[in-house]
């Protein structure tokens, strides 16, 4: 006989992934559908249909360490063909937000940024600050060529961004560990470290979105966002490093390389950006599951790479009526866009990683099945 397992249901993550999903998860029957078409899914553990159920429950202590809610890469088959429109994929996506905010250092921090009706709050907090350390009026400025430095000095506005990336590192840092804790409590105990260079070549060459017929035309979109945020995260470091050991000064010369490839990594980005917005808007299914932090992610990434570009030509412009203000909005997104990277749709590459480094060693050999919680599992007849 099975062991008897006690429920103490969770009703902030069921009200939570209810509202998250679009009141999807109430119209799931298991019917089973999602777990035949899923590539994710064995015979002992049916997924997604196993995760949505325990959602169902509020299982919340078997949910946060479930690596197989990270291993789901959102590809949309099961939604395409449920029956009851329940759309499983978005059910996922707001599992996988709620244990964003569970897993969230500091604990406010994540359950702010989720929330649609805090969304310009960050961007405001971010405004405020850099207003804080402007000089201003820089448009007044006779020195000749005008550079953003006039109204943001590097000896102000670079120890801001080094005491903000240590902050986003801390944050990224505690959240990893107390994943990798509730991966263990829930049976994942593969060694990550060795799986590390396979899953990181994985996940950079896209490779599950290819195999997937409803994602296949996504991931083109995602490649190209992490190609050009990761292009852009190395030279934001190395300009900013360079500057502080005076070895480099900006604004630096637009034939530089640096700047040519920095320039083409953002180029990347909108592309990218702009890929993934249309294929929300021209996908019904994709359109109706998509959460407020999908469009919110994707609108935030998508006007840095814009506002960027166009601080860059007005600089070059010399236009002193648009340039500084256009900037000033431009480090108000970057700003906003670090301080939500340990709690937004950035930080599910750090957990997708560790879930498939912890399950590696499983998923690799032939006749295992993938990884789920220890201990009783939960099925329908």
């Amino acid at each position: 006989m099975a062991d008897a397992l006690m429920l103490r249901p969770d009703r902030e993550l069921i009200r939570e992934v209810t509202q998250n999903s679009g009141g999807e998860l109430k119209k799931c029957f298991q019917c089973a559908t999602c777990s035949s078409v899923c590539s994710l899914s064995t015979e002992a553990r049916p997924f997604p249909r196993q995760q949505v159920l325990k959602a169902q429950w509020g299982m919340t202590d078997q949910l946060i360490g479930d690596p197989s809610i990270w291993l789901c890469h959102d590809c949309g088959d099961c939604t395409a063909r449920c029956p009851r429109g329940a759309r499983p994929s978005a059910v996922m996506d707001a599992i996988r937000m709620a244990t964003i905010r569970r897993l969230a250092f500091p604990r406010f921090m994540g359950n702010m940024v989720g929330r649609q009706e805090n969304g310009a709050i960050m961007f405001v907090l971010s405004a405020l600050i850099l207003l804080a350390i402007a000089i201003l009026p820089a448009i007044r400025s006779e020195v000749r060529p005008l550079v953003f430095a006039q109204m943001f000095p590097k000896d102000r506005l670079e120890p801001l961004f080094f005491a903000v990336s240590a902050y986003v590192v801390l944050a990224l840092t505690i959240g990893a560990l107390r994943f990798v804790k509730a991966l263990r409590a829930s049976g994942a105990d593969g060694p990550i470290l060795p799986a590390l260079v396979p899953v990181l070549i994985e996940i950079i060459r896209h490779r599950r979105f290819a195999s997937c017929g409803a994602g296949h035309v996504r991931r083109w979109g995602h490649l190209l966002v992490l190609s050009g945020f990761l292009g852009l995260a190395l030279m934001g470091t190395t300009v900013g490093i360079g500057s502080l050991l005076g070895l480099m000064d900006t604004p630096i010369p637009t034939l530089n390389p640096l700047k040519i490839f920095a320039n083409l990594c953002a180029l990347l980005l909108v592309i990218g950006v702009s890929l993934l917005f249309w294929n929300r808007i021209t996908n019904p299914e994709k359109r109706a599951g998509s959460s407020y932090c999908d469009w919110y992610f994707l609108a935030l990434v998508g006007s840095v790479g814009l506002t960027g570009f166009l601080s860059e030509m007005l600089r070059l412009a010399q236009n002193p009526d648009w340039m500084f203000s256009v900037y000033y909005i431009h480090l108000s997104l970057v700003l906003t866009l670090f301080l939500c990277t340990p709690y937004s749709k950035f930080v599910h590459f750090l957990y997708r990683t560790l879930a498939m480094a912890a399950t590696w060693r499983e998923n690799q050999s032939p006749g295992q099945a993938l990884v789920g919680a220890r201990g009783s599992e939960i099925t329908s007849a």
